[in-house]
């Protein structure tokens, strides 16, 4: 995908390097792309930090319990999201599992699963959890799962992290069963959130967020290989964390009064403009 586009920010990576990357605006696209894009061989020691809450189950700091607290919530509201469809085999493909909470609740309720994970560190806590199901499998790329097909295919706040993503998206639909469900959730650099903390905006958090999408580029992406978005959920609880994480960046402190007023302010534009901090896509095949 070219790069080559109109400058709109200018980030930092507050997590790891502190390095400054620009985000420059695909028009045809609608979306945002970071530049320049670690190479491929660089991209794991963007994620060795132990801040890097998804592949760790810490419970240490503040906003450790409540991102934890949150995503007991969160892992219902999943898991109800993909009861909901008419899975054959119930038979689900979860790609970026972290730690394996989505998939231990989901062989909990009578899924048959299996995880991608690169992370080393995230997928061993994962298999730990899943070592009394026997069926259950987790691969470190997702290239090693041609063969299988499967009813619904999740990636919660994972797209936005793959390189060649056009490549990455015909993966998905060949992986999916012809009545498959593809469940896609990303931050929105459209909501009220994003645009309040601009360059201190944590869902940027470059340079492991490759992409940034709004509507009409999922919209789009996912037409060109014959995929419709056919529902779009919010995330209404994004908002308030990601506001969280960056008042820090912004003023060095966690303003947990000022970030749940603007989280707050953000879920209640959006009740007008749909434009929450982070949305949920239901994706089927054409």
């Amino acid at each position: 995908m070219n790069n080559n586009k109109k400058h709109y920010l200018t980030c930092k990576d507050y997590t790891v390097s502190n390095q400054k990357f620009d985000l420059r605006y695909n028009n045809k696209l609608e979306m945002l792309v970071t530049s320049p894009q670690p190479k491929l061989e660089e991209l794991a020691s963007y994620y060795k930090s132990s801040a890097y809450i998804s592949h760790t189950d810490s419970k240490k700091s503040l906003t450790d319990k409540l991102y934890q607290f949150v995503k007991l919530y969160a892992l219902k509201k999943k898991l109800n999201l993909i009861n909901s469809f008419n899975s054959e085999e119930k038979k689900i493909l979860d790609i970026g599992c972290g730690t394996g909470d989505f998939l231990l609740t989901c062989v909990n309720n009578g899924w048959n699963v299996v995880g991608v994970e690169p992370n080393n560190n995230a997928k061993k806590l994962a298999e730990a959890k899943l070592t009394s199901n026997q069926e259950s499998q987790i691969y470190s790329e997702l290239k090693t799962l041609t063969s299988q097909k499967f009813d619904v295919i999740t990636l919660w706040h994972v797209l936005e992290h793959v390189p060649n993503l056009e490549d990455y998206i015909l993966k998905l639909k060949l992986l999916l069963k012809p009545n498959g469900v593809l469940v896609v959730a990303v931050p929105n650099y459209k909501s009220y959130d994003a645009t309040y903390y601009k360059q201190f905006w944590a869902a940027f958090d470059v340079p492991r967020h490759l992409w940034h999408f709004s509507k009409k580029s999922i919209q789009l992406l996912f037409s060109e290989v014959k995929m419709n978005v056919v529902k779009i959920l919010p995330m209404k609880f994004d908002s308030f964390y990601v506001s969280l994480l960056s008042e820090k960046y912004k003023s060095g402190k966690s303003n947990f009064v000022i970030a749940f007023c603007i989280g707050l302010l953000s879920n209640l534009k959006a009740l007008k403009t749909k434009e929450y901090s982070s949305l949920i896509y239901i994706i089927k095949n054409n």
